[in-house]
């Protein structure tokens, strides 16, 4: 009979990349005990050389990849560590591998950027990491960057041009080599750096012109190119969606559904509507006190079919990108703010979940429908809010009755959600406010009501019915997946949580109850922000997976998301799932569809993740023309991230983060205590640690890259010199690496 370990290897070299110790115990058939085995067996094999332990927290054998290989540069991350793949699909493509290259061939051609080609020596390192060390050059990428155009004064008379980038990476500016006719005085071009200088000066050639920096959408364009996230729709799909037409009942699936009294609650400022609710008291004796809820979501498949012209470019943009002043959406807005808007008063097509649910709020069945509905009311959050409170106002007035049962529902579903014990993380959430003219008039704190929660939870609901019924029939789909957090992580909280006289155990198993629980101590120490977010970072990313493994953050077994077709090409795979397991109609799940799940999920993930940094550049830089003009102004902040060369902050009255670098804090050199996340004086011990409330003065603010540099006012606590701290951390008086990078760098472990 194999042993353990054979198992384990045979299932690793059938399914390389695929297996995290979950799955692998699923698929082995190990539980209750014998995954302490299980994981003590990987662990010696990890730690053996014997398997590879991925960042994706997968495994694969560590004979799996070639000694040498040729890679692609994908990204030189804020640390300056350049990162590639693997060119070659048999080679692993698609394997992030940290490279390494030799102070002689950085000197004689330069370093390798994005978009650069080598090939490599292969290594995997006992963390888990492949390395690979330079073994020669293949030649270089032709990159383009956006930047801004300027004229300057070149001394004599002369009128010279440079560029700007407005990537937050970028160590200089760039001269011009040709400048286009017309060529305006902040024109946004996108460059190419070519492999001439003048004198000290690097040459860049112009591509092309999209936009100028005066322009209103200019910080958005900027964000948008910045990320690679396409800009529009192809002819094909426009013309697709302009030839669209409401179906008919009957016609492709749909009954009839319009007399269910279903209404919207939406945000104030929301352009589609895709989601409406309704509940009501069950007349089931055998379920007293329970209640029969309906939710309701555009029928994105009746107008977007696999394969056509709207499916590729849906799946191109993975998602809709939300900016401070515009949405660049998934879908062609004939679609997203029309015929798949549920507006009220109108017929819509629709996918439905009808729940049933016990007086305590526990789901008890559930039943997918595909139908026309037409939606009574649509209300914003403020409005229901105030109807939940008794303040009536004239939009909620004739749909009273509906939105009584709505929160007597929901205090059902609450009650349920208490005893599931989901991860409760509640940070204050901002908003930029921009006009027409794209000048940002307000930063506000986003209002949370029970009505943000409703909703919230209904939707939850329905996604989690939608996994389940899937489930049921053996069908895969791409499901939400969130892991429990990585134990070193869990590990660093707890050393961090010693310094603010707070315990967590980093032996116990870490559950949202857990988290929770530290969460209402932080708060009755009025430590809730900063200790939330050291847990928010102890969490690991939610992904799309093409196999079910539970969403952690939620306390959930089975979750998939079903609610947001309009912006998600996530929710529109599993309505098509949906549609071909209940046989509702047509427009379900292809053979090629399914067959290429894991590359949809892998795609939409990194599609989500590029959204998230496009919206957060964008909204940094609206902050940082919003500011531009208070530089010398003194702030309240809070340093929320500490690294060697500098403090990040961010400002209590705006959410604005930003830079004081090491260099302004004094005339010592500064070791960084990684245990207490702390900046400590080696000469003095005075000491910057995490989540100290502190003012600062705005020094620099920079609209093109959105950076923000600051200078300490408060002084820094008292502390004890490290021992043998020497000159580790940065030193005040020295330079240090900009701010905009700095900055970067603390966004990304978020």
């Amino acid at each position: 009979m194999p042993s353990l370990t054979e198992k384990i290897t045979a299932a690793i070299r059938e399914r390389p990349d695929h297996y995290d110790r979950k799955r692998l115990a699923r698929h082995l058939g190990i539980k209750g005990d014998d995954r302490r085995e299980l994981r003590q067996t990987l662990r010696q094999m990890v730690d053996d050389g014997a398997l590879i332990y991925t960042k994706e927290k997968t495994y694969r054998l560590s004979d799996a990849l070639p000694g040498v290989m040729v890679v692609t540069i994908d990204e030189v991350d804020g640390d300056g560590d350049v990162w590639g793949v693997a060119e070659r699909k048999e080679e692993g493509a698609g394997r992030r591998i940290l490279i390494r290259e030799n102070g002689k061939s950085r000197a004689k051609d330069g370093p390798l950027g994005v978009g650069h080609r080598a090939l490599v020596r292969i290594k995997a390192r006992d963390d888990g990491t492949v390395t690979g060390t330079v073994l020669k050059k293949l030649g270089r990428g032709a990159q383009t960057h956006l930047g801004v155009l300027h004229k300057k004064d070149g001394g004599q008379g002369k009128t010279v041009w440079a560029i700007q980038p407005v990537s937050k990476k970028a160590r200089h500016d760039y001269g011009v080599d040709g400048v286009p006719s017309g060529a305006r005085d902040g024109d946004l071009v996108m460059f190419r750096s070519t492999r001439r200088n003048r004198g000290q000066i690097r040459l860049a050639e112009i591509k092309d012109t999209i936009g100028n920096i005066e322009d209103s959408r200019a910080a958005s364009l900027i964000s948008l190119h910045e990320n690679d996230i396409p800009i529009g729709f192809p002819d094909a799909a426009l013309q697709q969606a302009r030839e669209a037409t409401m179906p008919k009942v009957g016609e492709i699936g749909h009954e009839d559904l319009t007399h269910l009294p279903v209404l919207t609650i939406d945000p104030v400022d929301a352009k589609d509507f895709d989601d409406a609710i309704y509940a009501r008291p069950d007349d089931n004796p055998d379920n007293p006190g329970g209640w029969v809820t309906w939710v309701a979501i555009a029928d994105v498949a009746a107008f977007v079919t696999p394969g056509s012209p709207l499916d590729k470019a849906a799946w191109e943009k993975g998602n809709s990108v939300y900016l401070p002043d515009r949405v660049e959406p998934m879908l062609p807005h004939e679609l997203s703010s029309d015929l798949c808007s549920l507006r009220p008063n109108e017929e819509r097509a629709s996918m439905l979940v009808r729940m049933v649910f016990d007086s305590g709020g526990h789901k008890l069945r559930h039943k997918f429908h595909r139908g026309i509905i037409r939606s009574r009311a649509r209300l914003t959050y403020r409005q229901a809010q105030d109807a939940f409170e008794g303040q009536n106002g004239p939009e909620s007035q004739e749909v009273l009755p509906e939105l009584s049962d709505l929160y007597s529902c929901y205090k059902a579903l609450r009650n349920a959600r208490a005893e599931r014990e989901p991860l409760e993380i509640d940070l204050p959430e901002r908003r930029v406010k921009v006009n027409d003219a794209g000048d940002v008039t307000s930063i506000e704190l986003r209002e949370r009501f029970d009505a943000h929660k409703l909703v919230e939870e209904f939707m939850v609901q329905a996604n989690v019915a939608a996994a389940e019924a899937l489930a049921s029939r053996n069908v895969r789909t791409i499901v939400r997946f969130h892991d429990e957090p990585d134990r070193q992580r869990v590990t660093d909280l707890s050393e961090f949580l010693k310094a603010m006289d707070m315990t967590f155990k980093p032996g116990q198993r870490a559950t949202p109850a857990r988290f929770n629980t530290l969460l209402e101590q932080a708060a009755k120490a009025d430590t809730l922000e900063t200790v939330g977010i050291a847990v928010l970072r102890t969490q690991s990313q939610a992904i799309y997976s093409a196999d079910n493994a539970g969403h952690f953050g939620l306390s959930l077994t089975d979750y998939a998301h079903f609610t947001s077709p309009i912006r998600r090409y996530a929710d529109l795979v599993v309505h098509r799932a949906l549609i071909k397991a209940f046989k509702l109609g047509s427009g379900g799940t292809t053979k090629e569809e399914d067959s290429r799940l894991k590359e949809t999920a892998e795609h939409i993930s990194a599609t989500e993740r590029r959204a998230m940094v496009a919206e957060r550049d964008a909204t940094d830089r609206y902050i940082a023309a919003y500011l531009e003009d208070r530089v010398g102004s003194k702030f309240k902040a809070r340093i929320n991230g500490v690294t060697k060369f500098g403090l990040f902050i961010t400002l209590d009255e705006t959410g604005a983060d930003g830079l004081i670098p090491v260099r302004t804090l004094g005339h010592e050199y500064y070791a960084l205590d990684e245990t207490t996340k702390s900046l400590v004086g080696v000469e003095s011990g005075t000491t910057w640690r995490f989540g100290r409330p502190v003012e600062v003065r705005l020094v620099e603010a920079t609209p093109v890259t959105g950076g923000l540099i600051f200078e300490m006012v408060s002084k820094g606590e008292p502390g004890k010199a490290p021992k043998g701290a020497g000159r580790r951390g940065g030193r005040g008086g020295r330079s240090g690496p900009k701010g905009s990078r700095g900055k970067k760098h603390a966004r990304k472990r978020r």
